[in-house]
């Protein structure tokens, strides 16, 4: 009779030893690697980067707004580490010198090809419950951002040519141009 193998629990002390270069998550001590980004996903990252931090700087929001790679510590526990493309954290006791400590308050992702049931299934469920806000998913394949507001337990979609409100500010939208 074979004994069960039993898989291994890595935990953030695996994160950092990865080699130079090396970019990967932890999500319940499972290691999951990230190929480096396209073109079309960096310049979504910056264009959320700006409007937002432009907003914020606009209504001298006490919220910051961090680009990956920013490390992000779901929990308390060292098996969860991940690297959210857009982090928007509006308690400044949450932010150390490693990056935030706890659920960010709005997260958003960007789909890359090979990584769609990352975003759209395993971590829709740990930002969920680890407190998140408000999570957002940007298919640019698809051209659409999908946009859940777990306070409220909603979701709704829009197209790229939508303007989309902003859960946690109330004058706020953004139209990805």
């Amino acid at each position: 009779m074979d004994a069960l193998r039993k898989e291994a629990v890595y935990t953030i002390e695996d994160i950092y030893a990865l080699p130079d270069g090396e970019r990967a998550e932890l999500i319940d001590g499972k290691i999951y690697y990230m190929a480096p980004p396209n073109t079309k996903h960096q310049r979504l990252v910056h264009f959320f980067d700006r409007e937002i931090g432009n907003y914020i700087q606009r209504k001298n929001g006490k919220c910051e707004v961090f680009p990956a790679p920013f490390a992000v510590f779901l929990n308390e526990n060292h098996t969860n580490y991940v690297e959210p493309d857009i982090s928007v954290i509006c308690d400044p006791d949450k932010i150390t010198d490693k990056g935030c400590n706890g659920a960010p308050d709005w997260i958003i992702e960007i789909v890359a090809s090979g990584n769609k049931s990352m975003d759209y299934f395993t971590k829709l469920f740990k930002y969920r419950t680890a407190g998140v806000r408000e999570y957002w998913i940007v298919d640019p394949a698809k051209k659409m951002i999908t946009v859940y507001r777990f306070e409220k337990e909603t979701m709704e979609e829009y197209s790229f040519d939508e303007k989309v409100p902003v859960g946690i500010y109330e004058d706020f939208s953004i139209k990805v141009q």
